[in-house]
């Protein structure tokens, strides 16, 4: 799974309706150019693409303040992206193909700091009830699991490698940018 981007952690991802500033239904070149970049980020979803984003369904992209972009078909928000990061799917998309994304999970005693928007520290993921994944390199999408839960609560980007945080263990190991309850967790239709 390639990890590309950049993301600036000052633009958490706080999302209303009010915030958006263009949609355009988007021609059908850059809906393939689209569509490959997640098919390239995410093979695990390369089954079920063509149901996820049919090809004779409009695809909107959404552009919103903080450099956010997301991407509806039949208007519902199915991924998003942050300056010229990687497409990330949202949170519902990801409960229903979990294992499409690399997971790191926080232990007990981080989850309610999540589920508020903060970004995850390094000893929650190192620490008893933690799990880092070593496959997992610098500046890649991941879904945040917690301990004693089935599902992701939180979708993050890396700041830096499962292997460094593991040695480091002190600061801001993932961006988190989309958690359960947020804006963009309670827009599940985009009208």
């Amino acid at each position: 799974m390639p990890c590309t981007g950049n993301l600036n952690p000052k633009s958490q991802n706080i999302f209303s309706s009010e915030e958006v500033s263009a949609q355009n239904q988007v021609k059908a070149s850059v809906q393939r150019r689209i569509r490959q970049s997640i098919a390239d980020e995410y093979p695990g979803l390369e089954p079920v693409l063509d149901d996820i984003l049919p090809k004779k369904s409009p695809l909107i992209v959404v552009k919103c303040q903080n450099h956010l972009n997301l991407v509806v078909v039949n208007n519902v928000p199915l991924f998003f992206s942050v300056r010229d990061g990687p497409y990330m799917p949202t949170l519902r998309l990801l409960h229903q193909y979990p294992d499409i994304m690399k997971k790191l999970q926080v232990d007990r005693g981080a989850i309610r700091f999540v589920l508020a928007g903060a970004n995850i520290m390094c000893p929650g993921l190192t620490s008893p009830g933690g799990v880092l994944d070593e496959e997992v390199g610098a500046e890649c999408p991941v879904a945040i699991m917690a301990e004693g839960k089935q599902h992701a609560l939180a979708i993050g980007f890396t700041k830096m490698s499962a292997k460094e945080i593991k040695a480091i263990n002190k600061g801001i190991g993932v961006d988190n940018l989309h958690y359960l309850n947020d804006g963009l967790w309670k827009m599940e239709k985009f009208d």
